[in-house]
């Protein structure tokens, strides 16, 4: 009888632990790094360098990889800190080096942290690296890139760890939020039947990532939808970035917007400043048929009202 009634008491001691398991083991496997490339026997082979010149400068790639405190934008060594509520990031090498830098990556490895927002050693990486844009890059594009980063300068050196709190420290909470924010391959382009708006579309949505910083986030670092390019807090912590739906910027024409995309001068008689100074410095560099391409899109998007900052 004694034996009975401690059975009785240990059964749901017994079935609560046999729940807590599954519910772990099943967290486990939903948070669980997926890259979708094997390196191993990879189809995706170096592209053009010439061509991934144009990817770099559109996805602005200088503005955050280059080591600080020098005048070349092509020394890709890392180093720029990056403040946020969740800590301080370190932004990493991501030169030819192939000890501190990427020059051991294959086409795989880095089609696999553009896209799937995972590392050659298989671990999440934060979203501060916007791969939640970045994920909808073409594959030729991805190879073309490859190509152009491999023929940078060496820079030796590895920046400084993440200065994080403590939480946020353990990477493989990041599959919870990817689980919430972020769908592989997936692009928040709208879409018509004009190939320069689709290739405006492509340029702001993916590899520009306009949104990143023209936009509001929620307590966990996410994109709001309904201040998707209404403007937001400058990434820098200093000021607010603007909104460029119609909005605010509805008076300027395509002819504004890609000359401003060129020289930083804006229809007022004035200049963009704070980080926006580095989107026109890469910007720049693209055909004119690209800054025509954006500014079109741009003009076609949705009436925002701006977010309180």
């Amino acid at each position: 009888m004694r034996d009975t009634l401690a059975l009785a008491y240990d059964w749901p001691l017994t079935s609560a632990a046999a729940v807590t398991l599954v519910i772990v083991c099943a967290c486990w496997f939903l948070t669980m790094p997926v890259a979708s490339f094997e390196s191993a026997g990879s189809t995706l082979t170096e592209g053009s360098a010439s061509r991934g010149e144009i990817i770099f400068a559109a996805g602005g790639c200088a503005s955050c990889h280059a080591t600080p405190g020098q005048p070349d934008h092509l020394k890709l060594g890392g180093g720029l800190a990056l403040a946020s509520p969740f800590g301080t990031f370190r932004v990493p090498n991501i030169s030819p080096d192939p000890i501190d830098g990427i020059g051991s990556w294959s086409v795989a490895d880095l089609a696999n942290a553009l896209i799937s927002g995972v590392s050659p050693a298989g671990r999440h990486y934060y979203p501060v690296f916007p791969y939640p844009s970045y994920t909808s890059m073409r594959s030729d594009d991805v190879r073309d890139l490859y190509a152009y980063l491999q023929s940078l300068p060496r820079v030796s050196g590895r920046a400084p760890p993440h200065d994080l709190f403590l939480f946020f420290r353990v990477r493989r909470f990041v599959g919870f939020w990817k689980l919430l924010f972020f769908r592989e391959g997936k692009s928040e382009a709208i879409l018509n039947e004009d190939p320069v708006h689709g290739r405006g579309a492509y340029l702001v949505e993916t590899l520009a990532h306009c949104a990143d910083c023209h936009s509001t986030r929620n307590i966990f670092g996410a994109i709001r939808p309904a201040t998707r390019f209404a403007g937001g807090p400058d990434p820098e912590g200093t000021g607010f970035v603007p909104n460029i739906t119609p909005a605010r910027i509805g008076g300027w024409s395509e002819a504004d917007l890609a000359e401003m995309l060129n020289s930083g001068r804006t229809p007022n008689h004035g200049r963009v400043g704070s980080s926006m100074r580095d989107v026109v410095a890469n910007t720049s560099q693209l055909p004119e048929s690209d800054r025509i391409a954006i500014a079109r899109y741009i003009k076609s998007l949705p009436v925002r009202p701006t977010p309180h900052p």
